[in-house]
């Protein structure tokens, strides 16, 4: 039931729930280094956690774990489990090693959209030096600019993402590669 309702949350559009978000990314505790001390504030806005955090569990990444770990065979789980292992040692040594392909996918698959994002960086950070290139993009736009400064602008926005796919791209052509294969 959990999981459809997780699933259900798919076809629900950011923009529904944005300014709600807003509202609870503004109420969260923050703790701030202030000189030598350290303080409790409210809120969230105009800081880096608030363009990451809201979006690191997202429901396609749910359903694509809950999936990938239905795929394990149980018989690893019972071998551990004859051999003394607990849950936290069947999962830490067996589980997690074993996800490697499927980790690979989630993290390319949940940094593309973060990367990408233009709207909510857009509604949360005030500040012009928190704010990520997507949103620095469009002041070019503002200026009398010419198109190739925008293309050299554009191409280095693809450096990190091409990075990124070059470190995980064994496990993720590994994690495409087994989607098909049974058995």
């Amino acid at each position: 039931m959990v999981l459809t309702v997780v699933i259900a949350t798919l076809i629900v559009p950011f923009e529904t729930f944005a300014l709600p978000l807003v509202w609870w990314v503004n109420q969260l505790p923050l703790l701030r280094v202030n000189g030598f001390r350290l303080e409790w504030t409210t809120g969230w806005m105009d800081t880096y956690q608030v363009q990451i955090l809201p979006f690191v569990a997202n429901a396609f990444s749910v359903f694509f774990f809950h999936q990938f770990f239905q795929s394990i065979p149980r018989e690893l789980d019972e071998a551990a489990i004859m051999d003394g292992a607990g849950w936290l040692t069947i999962y830490r040594r067996i589980v997690m090693p074993l996800s490697g392909p499927a980790v690979a996918t989630v993290a390319i698959l949940t940094f593309l959209p973060a990367w990408n994002s233009y709207l909510w960086p857009l509604m949360v950070v005030q500040s012009e030096d928190l704010r990520p290139v997507m949103v620095g993009i469009s002041y070019f736009f503002q200026l009398n600019v010419g198109w190739g400064q925008i293309m050299a602008y554009s191409s280095m926005i693809t450096v990190p993402i091409l990075a990124l796919f070059v470190a995980f791209q064994r496990s993720f052509v590994n994690s495409i590669a087994s989607t098909g294969v049974k058995g």
